[in-house]
């Protein structure tokens, strides 16, 4: 089926037509579900819904609202489960249950990836409590597979709505939607009157931070290929450890700095290499991740995976673009680092930021929080961390994302406990003393290295 163009309203296929869109030609082989004995008209003996589910099953030639299997995506095999919206809106009962538990438990059994691509209004009326009980099942099952350190990917089709959104929806990895699919925990008809439709858009998700791209329905396949690819990859094993991601290269061939205020004057130019720039240097292709999942985004800090140009390996990233960090980005970069850990994926941190945001938002967004919670997480993290300091270090806002004995630096860059026009403030000192303090910190790539902050400037 062609897509229509431009793309103006979604477009509510199948499941037997995603499952066309996004697999590989004829690798999709459905699972062998469960046989249960359904007690006439439902567990609530609901007058009518015996009737209901037979026009459903006739107008769609499914016996359920999902469907699963194996298939391979872009040449990776995965289980999928697939939502059929014309089968009584999506939604979840019993049986749905039965075949989402068997979907996640092949998934364990054969160490596969879990693509969910949902449609759902929410849980079955008709089953009343033992319906909604079914998205705890659910949060089990995926917690299971989690401990796995299996991928899930999620993408939102329209609608996804209510315990569907808040368990395989939001609960993935990665989230990813298609464009103007309605998206949120309440449905249209059960929202409040004045309610802004705008707010229920996976556009409006992506930008609130809890979903991580829009993707057009023809680019789908690719994306997912792509994704399944890169975090498919990972070595979770226990007895062999993660090979740490090489240190980038120094983009830019220049002298060490000569005083503390040069190194500073270095690292704030302009002209200075940027993440952007050492992220394209490192890697073959990369995919991003966006948002904290808590309501926020920060463009200040890039997240991601890619495959790295030197060995071929996926490599996690977390990078600073140059600005102050919000709390946003600090959490993104948690949601990250703690994603590549449990996939056995190396972690790349760049470091380039005058610090953290400390305007009145961002304490009342929860900075020290975020900050700490990004301390514990590099602290913690089994996997390994390589960091590159490539400009500005500017305090703990960027202390936060460096490895404790894997960081670098390169020859245009510093890393000071406070920017020295601040310390010279504290110090109570004069303006013209700035450019002494700045020295007196030893904040050059070469003192660093003498400290043992570093580990050793790169490019040289």
């Amino acid at each position: 089926m062609a897509d229509p163009a431009p793309y103006a309203l979604p477009e509510r296929r199948s499941a037997r037509e995603i499952i066309t869109l996004v697999c590989d030609s004829s690798t999709f082989i459905e699972l062998p579900y469960p046989i249960v004995e359904f007690k006439a008209d439902g567990p609530l003996s609901w007058r009518g819904y015996d009737a209901s589910r037979a026009r459903a099953t006739a107008r769609t030639g499914e016996e359920e609202s999902v469907v699963c299997g194996t298939a391979r995506i872009g040449g990776t095999e995965a289980v999928l489960i697939v939502f059929e919206f014309g089968f009584l809106g999506g939604s979840l009962g019993e049986l749905t249950g039965d075949r989402l538990e068997l979907a996640y438990e092949f998934a364990r059994t054969y160490q596969l990836p879990v693509v969910s691509l949902v449609a759902t209004g929410g849980s079955r009326i008709q089953e009343g409590m033992l319906a909604l009980t079914q998205l705890q099942r659910v949060a089990r099952q995926s917690a299971l597979t989690r401990e796995e350190g299996l991928p899930q990917i999620a993408v939102l089709r329209d609608p996804t709505t209510g315990g569907g959104w808040a368990t395989l929806g939001a609960g993935a990895d990665v989230i990813l939607a298609l464009p103007g699919a309605q998206v949120g925990f309440a449905g249209s008809r059960v929202r409040p009157a004045d309610a802004d439709p705008t707010a229920y858009t996976a556009e409006a998700q992506v930008a609130a931070g809890a979903a991580d791209a829009v993707v057009r329905p023809e680019a789908l396949r690719e994306t997912l290929a792509r994704w399944l690819w890169l975090l498919s990859v990972g070595d979770r094993s226990s007895d062999r450890p993660t090979e740490a991601a090489p240190p980038p290269s120094a983009l830019a061939a220049a002298p060490l700095p000569v005083t503390g205020w040069n190194a500073v004057q270095r690292a704030r130019s302009p002209r200075r290499p940027r993440a952007d720039a050492y992220l394209d240097a490192y890697f073959t292709r990369r995919t991003a991740i966006s948002g904290d999942r808590c309501g926020g985004t920060d463009p200040g800090m890039a997240c991601g995976f890619g495959e790295c140009a030197v060995n071929g390996r996926t490599v996690a990233y977390a990078a600073q673009l140059g600005t102050a960090t919000r709390p946003a980005g600090y959490r993104t970069a948690t949601r990250l680092i703690r994603l590549a850990d449990r996939l056995g994926i190396p972690v790349l941190t760049l470091v380039d930021t005058p610090g953290a945001a400390n305007d009145a938002a961002a304490e009342r967004e929860g900075a020290g929080a975020a900050i700490a919670d990004l301390f514990g997480t590099v602290a913690a993290a089994r996997t390994p961390v390589t960091t590159l300091l490539i400009g500005e270090g500017g305090s703990g806002g960027a202390l936060a994302l460096a490895a404790p004995g894997n960081t670098w630096a390169t020859p245009d860059s510093y890393f000071s406990v406070i920017a020295p026009e601040l310390a010279a403030a504290i110090l109570k000192r004069p303006e013209r003393e700035v450019q002494a303090t700045a020295d007196q910190l030893r904040i050059r790539p070469q003192d660093l290295v003498e400290l043992g902050v570093v580990r050793g400037i790169v490019g040289r």
